[in-house]
């Protein structure tokens, strides 16, 4: 009966875990943990191994003071044989003694399926040490060469590491599969022409803390899944938040990172131990429409401006597209548009039928304002949401003829291919109507990029298509490390507030960009005085600039989605509710309100 049993029982655990590890397999699961699932298959086997062969000695050791005992170590003892390949299958036939041919032909056909695999997987741990050990000699002989850590192999982390190639920098990849697909191979493959040292574990699992405390360590938690990367943070946070040299790079947009972030700081305020660690959010949608407008606004928007003789040129600008590039590319022209001697109107389309609702939802007053131009001080534009408009229909070509004759086409769909159809599609129209429009689109692959720059018709006739957003710019050094864009708007930032706080709150991040922005598109628009300091303006200098700048920060916070509180006094303001008592004409504010409007 005992036979029966423990076959039973091991065929139940081996399965078991076989099924599990499948499973775990087919899963999201953290590298390194536990139970991954090769270790669930190897205490499968264990286990199953271990009871298979109880009943080989438990009738040997019956009658002795420590047969239990006796029994259970010389069945480890015979499982540790199984896994070093010195197991012997003669000697379980020979003790099948006594048994049904049912039971012999169970015992026989599991423990031949035990004896290749124990060896299998025991090669394989033992392959496993070899690379992590390799791996982690790499590591130990650079402990004192400026480290950059991703979380994840992929092709974003990828294209930075090829940016940030140099001598003195150590490149380690986390958290890398060892699946035989092709494009983890060629993932792989990539990463080891690049010099980088490849974990298989977690980010987060391994030990990174005994780095030189003379070399500085970046931390990228960069995978696909923003939530991840906001936990990982908040481990990465807790774990090196006292370190000196140390940076945290968090690829989300989602609102709640920011809090929970700012929270792991606020949480422990200690003036005899602050936190050293900087910790930035990576928003690359906002960053791509940042730079953009800072390093192409001018001559893409304002050159482009029609002038019809009426004193005031004319920016005609189109968006393909309310995804999140869309979105954001709309809110910011309304106020990167606010400019003296410059019109704007908008218009975005979208196949969602209540892509204006939401857009609405967002940001309620900036669409309140729209078409008010008349009003003294305060932010003017025009924008209108095309609701349920395919771009692939004469419907749309219809409504893009009517329109005000076009400056400024920008394309984001979410898809490279789309995207590229599209631009070239709406070029043709427009030559058809005889209207040459600056035209960008988003192209995530580098590749198709490079390839579709200059490109022209059969005839040598150039598209004159900008293709922007792949990943080699936008995972590139200067962008992640060296903004311009952000060392201008922190200089900005450094006149009343805190470094820990211009990386810390979304708010004074995108408000002193935004401020950055602008500027320097006054500047190159020639607004009178920009270049001089306040108190060296001329009256009229002071005053023109101080409107001027009113109506870009009017339009600016009614795109972030604030709305006036009703009432002028400071007392009004409710962040949480997101309301401002000084989201009215440049007349209405106080002196001291006026006077902050400086630039």
């Amino acid at each position: 009966m005992e036979w029966l049993i423990c076959l039973i029982l091991a065929a139940v655990l081996f399965v078991g875990a076989a099924v599990l590890a499948y499973i775990k397999a087919k899963t999201r699961y953290k590298r390194g943990q536990l139970l991954d699932p090769l270790k669930i298959l190897f205490l499968g086997v264990i286990l199953a191994a271990v009871v298979l062969f109880i009943p080989v000695y438990i009738n040997t050791f019956k009658t002795t003071h420590c047969g239990v005992v006796e029994t259970f170590l010389l069945s480890v003892h015979n499982v540790i044989r199984l896994f070093v390949v010195d197991g012997e299958f003669k000697f379980i036939t020979d003790n099948l003694v006594g048994v049904s041919d049912q039971v012999y032909t169970g015992y026989t056909l599991l423990f031949a399926v035990l004896f290749v695999t124990a060896p299998v997987l025991t090669f394989g741990f033992v392959m496993s040490f070899f690379k992590n050990a390799s791996a982690y000699w790499r590591y130990i002989s650079h402990y004192k060469t400026d480290a950059f850590i991703f979380s994840e192999l992929n092709e974003k982390a990828l294209a930075a590491v090829e940016s940030l190639q140099s001598k003195n920098r150590l490149f380690i990849f986390t958290d890398v599969s060892e699946d035989d697909s092709e494009q983890v191979h060629e993932l792989a493959e990539q990463a080891k022409e690049l010099g980088a040292i490849c974990f298989k574990k977690d980010i987060v699992a391994l030990d990174f803390s005994f780095h030189s405390k003379n070399s500085s360590i970046h931390f990228f938690t960069i995978s696909e899944d923003p939530s991840r990367n906001v936990e990982q943070a908040l481990q990465l946070l807790e774990s090196f938040k006292y370190r000196d040299r140390t940076n945290l790079y968090v690829f989300s947009a989602q609102p709640e990172s920011e809090m929970l972030l700012a929270n792991a700081f606020d949480s422990e305020k200690n003036p005899n131990r602050p936190i050293k660690i900087k910790v930035r959010r990576v928003n690359e949608v906002r960053s791509l429409i940042f730079r953009t407008l800072y390093e192409d606004g001018y001559q893409n928007i304002f050159e482009s401006a029609l002038d019809d003789g009426t004193g005031e040129k004319k920016i005609n600008a189109v968006v393909i597209g309310m995804g999140q590039h869309g979105t954001e590319m709309t809110k910011a022209l309304a106020w990167v548009c606010q400019m003296d001697g410059y019109a704007v109107q908008i218009d975005s389309f979208d196949v969602a039928k209540n892509a204006e609702e939401k857009f609405k939802f967002a940001c309620p007053e900036l669409m309140a304002f729209s078409g008010k131009l008349d009003i003294p001080g305060e932010s003017r534009y025009t924008i209108h949401i095309h609701p349920d408009t395919d771009v692939d229909t004469q419907a749309f070509e219809k409504i893009l003829a009517d329109l005000p004759e076009t400056t400024y086409v920008f394309v984001a769909l979410g898809n490279d291919e789309r995207n590229i159809a599209v631009a070239i599609n709406l070029r043709t129209r427009f030559e058809r109507m005889g209207r040459k429009p600056v035209i960008q689109a988003v192209v995530y692959n580098t590749n198709k990029k490079e390839a579709l720059a200059g490109i022209t018709n059969y005839r040598g006739q150039s598209y004159k298509i900008d293709f922007i957003g792949d990943r080699k710019s936008t995972y590139s050094e200067k962008v992640l490390l060296n903004s311009d864009v952000e060392a201008v708007a922190l200089s900005r930032h450094m006149q009343w507030g805190s470094e820990a706080d211009f990386w810390k709150y979304d708010y004074n991040y995108k408000s002193s960009v935004a401020s950055a922005i602008h500027r320097e598109l006054k500047r190159q628009c020639g607004i009178p005085g920009i270049d001089k300091k306040p108190a060296d303006r001329t009256e009229e200098e002071l005053w023109n600039i101080r409107i001027l700048e009113h109506r870009r920060w009017n339009a600016y916070m009614r795109a972030e989605g604030y709305v006036y509180s009703g009432d002028l006094d400071s007392s009004s303001r409710n962040d949480l509710a997101k309301k401002h008592h000084c989201l009215v004409a440049f007349d209405r504010l106080s002196e001291k309100d006026k006077a902050k409007d400086d630039d």
